[in-house]
């Protein structure tokens, strides 16, 4: 039972790790022979998985060609959030070295994005760049606590770390070796402080929603100047080249009139070429005769002296 967990998680992580035009069709391929052997539970898993966008498919590649840039950014991740722990429990701790640390290791990662994304044929856009920078984000401060997005495995794109994120840093109450650790809930003493942080978790949702909304508006408005400003240069190119389209096959039927007009002025010259040199011919021969003539008129007289 344990292998074929093991072989489904690996044919799992196998389609993950496919072009992404390829992920549906492989997917339901898998599904199938999955159910044909009988694994009808296996096989409703899989066919359950969606296929990611291609700013999260480019977070899986990273995570599976590139593992250990991954893991250094979730070890910085981890570090980070100790050290804000630290702070809040009232201790010293050096933030700005981890904050250029995680940035540094955001950069390089988002370079190869980029590079999965060109080489891949996906548009390599300010929003898709966003969008996977946030979920880089996002796997960087949950790292690999309990529940924590599973890298290499996403099916969306990520939104940035909220309220549990923040919950997490909050120091455990009370004394003991555990005090610095951070907590994994935020725990109230009473009722009506509980109802208050959800009402105010709730606003801060709403407003983190239409914040992400108009960031997304945004991005799809520079997305659509920058698409018409490269369609209104397509034009102009496209222009240009039916102009000159057209000039060059006024030239060509310019040019093939002269072409027919100096053949039929070709054939005319090599006609009358040939009836001069037989005109020439006959002449030539006109000569020889009379020159025959000459001379038997010249015996002709001779004789009679």
């Amino acid at each position: 039972m344990a292998k074929r967990a093991a072989d489904i998680d690996a044919e799992i992580d196998a389609l993950f790790q496919l072009p992404l035009g390829e992920f549906t069709s492989a997917r339901n391929a898998l599904a199938a022979h999955l159910k044909k052997a009988g694994r009808t539970e296996d096989a409703e898993r899989v066919k359950g998985i969606q296929k990611p966008p291609a700013s999260a498919w480019t977070v899986n590649q990273l995570y599976w060609r590139y593992p250990q840039e991954i893991d250094a950014l979730l070890a910085v991740g981890e570090r980070f959030r100790k050290a804000q722990a630290a702070q809040l429990a009232g201790k010293t701790a050096d933030l700005r070295n981890l904050l250029n640390e995680r940035r540094e290791a955001l950069s390089a990662l988002l370079a190869r994005a980029a590079s999965i994304l060109q080489d891949a044929g996906h548009a390599v856009s300010p929003d898709a760049t966003r969008r996977i920078g946030t979920t880089l984000e996002s796997l960087a401060a949950w790292g690999r606590t309990d529940g924590s997005p599973q890298a290499g495995r996403l099916t969306d794109d990520l939104d940035p770390p909220g309220f549990e994120a923040l919950a997490a840093l909050v120091p455990r109450s009370g004394g003991g070796k555990d005090a610095t650790e951070p907590s994994r809930l935020l725990q109230f003493r009473k009722e009506e402080r509980a109802r208050s942080s959800r009402q105010k978790k709730t606003v801060e949702d709403e407003a983190a929603l239409r914040a992400r909304a108009r960031e997304a508006v945004d991005a799809a408005e520079r997305t659509l100047r920058e698409a018409r400003r490269e369609a209104e240069r397509a034009e102009a190119v496209l222009k240009k080249a039916a102009a000159r389209a057209k000039a060059v096959q006024k030239d060509k039927e310019e040019i093939e009139k002269r072409y027919e007009k100096l053949q039929e002025e070709a054939q005319a010259a090599s006609k009358e070429a040939r009836r001069v040199a037989e005109q020439a011919e006959e002449a030539a021969q006109a000569v020889t005769d009379a020159e025959r003539e000459l001379e038997r008129a010249r015996g002709a007289l001779e004789q009679h002296e």
